[in-house]
């Protein structure tokens, strides 16, 4: 399998294979929520999924893509917003809590990396290596990839627009 390359400030970094392809089933995965409980896809069934898969919400840019995203996903229906990373649950949901931020469900990596793995975004060298990198991907209710985007450079923002557009049936 292929790794991607993107940029972290401009200097070149890989992922550890594409990132999900359109078209395809969404892999299921293992995360856990702000209340240390077990997540997966199924527990989704039924909604539209935005996976906004953030290095740290302990980044300025991490943290602004998230609240944009709460704010544009408060006026979906049936469409849930998942902020993937591997910052610990309490971290994440201090975040969450702190900026009135009702529409996320923090998901963390803490017990595994294989979510980063099955979706093609965990970071194999440069200083992350070992976390994600950003990337966007919506998942319909039937838990089909409808988008993805691997962020060519880390330090950019996603193309919000895009995701929305991709659950717009």
């Amino acid at each position: 399998m292929s790794m991607a390359k993107i940029t972290l400030k401009g200097n070149e970094v890989n992922t550890n294979s594409e990132i999900v392809s359109v078209g395809n089933p969404a892999p299921d995965f293992l995360l856990v929520d702000s209340d240390l409980n077990n997540i997966s896809l199924s527990d989704f069934d039924g909604k539209n999924k935005i996976l906004s898969i953030v290095p740290s919400l302990d980044t300025p840019v991490c943290q602004k893509s998230t609240l944009i995203f709460n704010d544009k996903v408060s006026t979906m229906k049936d469409t849930v917003l998942l902020v993937v990373s591997s910052d610990l649950p309490f971290a994440m949901k201090r975040f969450c809590t702190s900026e009135s931020l009702d529409n996320v469900h923090p998901m963390s990596m803490m017990r595994s990396r294989n979510f980063a793995k099955d979706y093609g975004v965990l970071l194999v060298d440069g200083p992350l290596s070992g976390i994600t990198t950003r990337a966007i991907v919506t998942i319909s209710k039937d838990n089909t990839i409808l988008h993805s985007e691997l962020v060519s450079e880390i330090a950019n923002e996603p193309n919000y627009q895009a995701a929305i557009d991709s659950l717009k049936q």
